[in-house]
């Protein structure tokens, strides 16, 4: 498939059915927009699913695991062996997400497309596009085939869940060095100094934060990014975990399923997306607003609220589990909770 393909397949979400879903919200028996957030993503779903009466009972995280390069240079305060043993422990559920993840009642699905090393029970040859990217710091992190493989890779994976009867998508990463990547590109996507756009990570020092925005100022100016096009942003400076989570965010909108977007590298993959495919924003759900100081511009830029704002900076779709239960409580009362006629009072106007 190719991006002018898509460009024409995608359409924006059903406003029809929008219309029809905030009509029956005027008739549930409580006051009016009182559950404020819930009722309007309830509503979204609703379009993006192109039906006002539905369920949503299957619902899967996936988790683009990925190595970058550039923490050669110093940008995070550990290796990349991380990326490889949090993903295997992904597979054994043992990590944060996994444990919410059993609250929440969502499938796990880590997916290698491009660690260092391969993971038993997460590693799959149609997968994975290469054993991490370049350092950026010294050539563009990929090749534009690369970035269009890791893309497609996420477009597929939606098309598969879709296929397997799941009824909403959530995003999730792993891998080391993946908050620069994602400051580098925000930075240029969004026209802002890289010292306002990135943060600490997983825990840098204020001397490693310097050296981080240095790296990054120093790429965006080494590739002319200021006036380069999102595909070859990406593929200068972005990873193939944010590469994968765009194509899942096209993938959604191709097949008619929500995606709940975690934290600040899912926000910037959805951001690619929809650069990319302006259409795609009609399919993109808010979770929570990351620690990270990009985190509100992203979501800004995308036009989403945050449903809860936690202070989370964990990443792994642990905001995007989180909201799950927010989601489907605004989805019950929608569904199951009699109208004003039913319970005999007068229909609430709105003044």
């Amino acid at each position: 498939m190719t991006l002018e393909e898509l460009q024409e397949e995608i359409q924006p979400a059903d406003q029809d059915v929008v219309r029809l879903s905030k009509e029956r919200w005027m008739k549930v028996g409580k006051p009016l927009f009182s559950l404020g957030k819930l009722e309007q993503q309830i509503t979204r779903i609703a379009g993006i699913k192109r039906i006002a009466c539905y369920e949503i009972k299957k619902k899967a995280l996936v988790v683009m695991c990925a190595d970058n390069g550039v923490v050669a240079e110093g940008v995070t305060q550990t290796g990349q062996e991380v990326t490889a043993i949090v993903a295997e422990n992904f597979s054994r559920h043992e990590t944060s997400t996994c444990l919410m993840a059993e609250v929440a009642g969502v499938d796990i699905y880590p997916v290698d497309i491009g660690m260092i090393t391969d993971v038993k029970n997460v590693t799959r040859k149609n997968e994975k596009t290469a054993y991490g990217t370049k350092n950026f710091a010294k050539e563009p992190a990929m090749t534009r085939e690369q970035l269009w493989q890791a893309i497609e890779t996420g477009i597929r994976i939606a098309g598969e869940k879709k296929q397997e009867g799941y009824d909403i998508l959530l995003t999730g990463e792993m891998g080391i060095g993946n908050t620069t990547t994602s400051s580098a590109v925000a930075s240029v996507l969004l026209n802002r100094d890289p010292a306002v756009m990135t943060g600490k990570g997983a825990g840098l020092d204020d001397e490693g934060l310097k050296r981080k925005i240095h790296v990054i100022e120093d790429a965006i100016g080494r590739y002319n990014l200021r006036q380069a096009d999102v595909l070859t942003v990406m593929a200068s400076v972005g990873g193939y975990d944010i590469a994968g989570l765009c194509g899942l965010c096209i993938g959604g909108a191709r097949y008619h399923i929500p995606v709940v977007l975690d934290g600040f590298i899912s926000g910037v993959a959805a951001l690619c997306a929809v650069h990319l495919i302006p259409a795609v924003a009609d399919y993109l759900i808010p979770s929570h607003v990351s620690k990270e100081p990009a985190a509100h511009y992203v979501l800004d830029e995308l036009g989403l609220s945050p449903l809860v704002t936690c202070d989370m900076c964990l990443g792994e779709g642990s905001g995007a589990v989180a909201v799950i239960p927010l989601l489907e409580m605004g989805l019950k009362v929608y569904g199951d909770m009699g109208t004003f006629e039913d319970i005999k009072v007068e229909q609430y106007k709105v003044l």
